[in-house]
């Protein structure tokens, strides 16, 4: 046992010197110098970011991220997309229609290439241009919104599904002219900076629910009748319309799950590297036998369908159904139809990525305090907004930023290359499909809930001190949770703010400043002026200043307030990585989660 012992450690420190060897090869490289890795001589390197890590922690974005190859694929197959129904006006009937529904089939399979190809592209570009450890894919949510509203499932909704995809791509393009001339640079930097750090711990809370959901988690809460949310875990043939009405918290593929996000806890708990990854992989196996209890292919029609598909282990299918499916005819009505769903993808999906951007950005420690401004923003907000419209090409729902993002940052990704590696994963799970998209989703669902744990460490950076900035801030991180959405849960913190500012404001303006609101002088500074760098457009056609100056606000004590901010940022930066973790600078987990 103690040679047994011995060689195993002597494996391990040769494995870890051949990685050091790499890491330092390829840091030091050209090729490290553009992703500004640790070591490279660039004047911005990023002292935590190495070639290993950043691998580890692409491969760990695409473990939580990989089921959206199915998921998505399954959502928008039921609007059945160019296939004809007999009877388009009782879905009953399609649904036993044996024609329609292998057309159906081949439209979902269509999507699982779609889905990966689109989420592959994405993120290899966005992390090539704009260097964040963030990936892209199809949405959750805008694709149930486009499916269940604007389609309709087999096509009973507004508008057909080939117009669907027109609105999408004109929204992506829309995108592009809005972040080109600052205005979507803009529409975030008025959103209240309190209310963008609350955005971040409801994505926390969201990340947690969703981990513990039944669809995409461990199943261990499920609604209920008499109340919002009820315990869960019993086992899926019990499971009597969404809820748990008796052999709660007995199924093993629960507790799998929990065993599962317990083991990973307890490897990050001793710096174990990859310790997701080992997590998500050791579940996963665990639950591709059949002839068990745990499977997640069981023998009902469902089941054999995965495991049909699973057997098949390396399979290509090329997108027959949903390539170039736009369509142009706007006559009949649905002109404003079309309107309507462009305008209802634009304001969704502006406040939901934004917003889960900037909490990703300010995650990873690339949010600069001075002006709120993350590098390369205008760059990522056009990197986005193209992907959009080259999804709509291949029949996706609009893309977007991904909450999962996170799961790669507390694994240590730091730049652009973790959304590469894990772009690249998506290009190859086109050829391994059958493989990735039977990962279970209580595989990842503990996963999600440790990077919420991370990710709610935020919540003391908000100021609590002021009732003007702490109400708006407590709605924001309970409303996304609770109404499933980044984006209305940042539409309710953003009216409540408006209401309770503005009284404030018009009482104090009437009584000349006499009356003023208890602790008032703790109010965060706020401006609807654009401040800091205008776009790269006009700075290479205009000369001179072309945005406002921030109007400088002076506390009473006659003490700038930016002043000091500057002041306690460069505070930060020079602090140790350990140390960054005050109640000012909550923007990323501890160095032990990261390794």
């Amino acid at each position: 046992m103690i040679s047994i012992g011995s060689r195993l450690s002597a494996a391990i420190g040769r494995l870890r010197d051949v990685v050091y060897r790499v890491d330092e090869k390829i840091n030091t490289s050209t090729f490290g110098r553009i992703f500004r890795l640790r070591g490279c001589g660039h004047e911005d390197e990023i002292q935590d970011a190495t070639f290993s890590r950043e691998f580890r922690a692409g491969l760990t974005t695409f473990a939580t991220m990989s089921y959206i190859i199915a998921v998505n694929a399954h959502i928008l197959a039921d609007t059945g997309a160019n296939c004809v129904c007999k009877n388009q006006t009782d879905v009953g009937i399609c649904s036993n229609e044996t024609e329609y529904l292998i057309c159906q089939n081949e439209v979902r399979r269509d999507l699982v290439t779609a889905t990966a190809a689109v989420a592959g592209f994405s993120s290899i570009l966005f992390g090539f241009l704009t260097n964040l450890p963030v990936a892209l894919a199809p949405g959750m949510g805008l694709n149930a919104y486009f499916t269940y509203q604007v389609v309709g499932v087999r096509g009973t909704g507004s508008i057909p599904y080939g117009l669907a995809l027109t609105a999408v791509f004109v929204e992506g393009f829309i995108f592009i002219l809005l972040a080109i001339t600052g205005m979507r640079h803009w529409l975030v930097k008025i959103v209240p900076g309190t209310l963008k750090t609350a955005s971040g711990v409801g994505i926390g809370l969201f990340l947690t629910l969703v981990g513990m959901s039944y669809g995409n988690g461990i199943g261990l809460v499920t609604g209920s009748v008499s109340t919002p949310l009820a315990i869960g875990g019993c086992p899926p043939e019990d499971l009597y319309r969404g809820e748990c009405p008796n052999n709660i918290m007995q199924s093993h593929k629960m507790w799998l799950g929990i065993f599962g996000g317990l083991l990973t806890a307890w490897l990050m708990a001793f710096r174990v590297k990859s310790a997701i990854i080992i997590g998500i992989a050791i579940v996963s196996i665990l639950s591709w036998p059949r002839n068990t209890s745990l499977t997640y292919f069981p023998h009902t029609d469902e089941g054999n369908s995965r495991f049909e598909f699973f057997k098949k282990i390396a399979d290509f299918h090329p997108i027959q159904h949903t390539l170039g499916a736009q369509e142009w005819d706007l006559s009949g009505g649905n002109g404003a139809k079309f309107a309507i769903a462009v305008f209802t993808f634009l304001y969704v999906d502006i406040i939901d990525c934004t917003a889960t951007l900037y909490s990703m950005a300010r995650f990873c420690n690339k949010v600069d305090e001075k002006d709120g401004d993350f590098p390369r923003s205008t760059l990522a907000y056009c990197t986005d907004a193209a992907c959009i419209s080259f999804g709509s090409l291949l029949g996706c729902s609009p893309v977007t930023v991904f909450v999962e993002s996170g799961a790669g940052i507390a694994e240590g990704g730091r730049t652009g290359l973790t959304a590469i590696i894990t772009g690249i994963c998506f290009l190859v799970s086109i050829f391994f499909a059958p493989i990735f998209a039977s990962i279970p989703p209580w595989a990842t669902g503990c996963t999600l809930i440790l990077v919420g744990c991370l990710m709610i460490r935020q919540v003391v950076a908000v100021n609590w001190g002021y009732i003007g900035d702490a109400l708006p801030s407590f709605v924001t991180i309970c409303f996304i949770p609770f109404s499933y959405s980044v984006a209305y849960g940042l539409i309710a913190g953003i009216f409540v703010y408006t209401v309770i500012n503005s009284l404030i404001w018009i009482v104090m303006f009437v009584s000349g400043g006499e009356l003023e609101p208890w602790e008032y002088n703790r109010k965060e500074y706020w401006t609807w002026k654009p401040a800091g760098r205008k776009p790269w457009l006009f700075r290479v056609f205009t000369k001179g200043q072309y945005w406002a100056e921030e109007r400088l606000h002076l506390k009473k004590d006659g003490s700038d307030v930016r002043s000091i901010q500057r002041q306690s940022a460069t505070e930060s930066e020079e602090k140790p990585l350990e140390d960054r973790f005050s109640a000012a600078s909550v923007s990323m987990p501890p160095r032990a989660a990261l390794l």
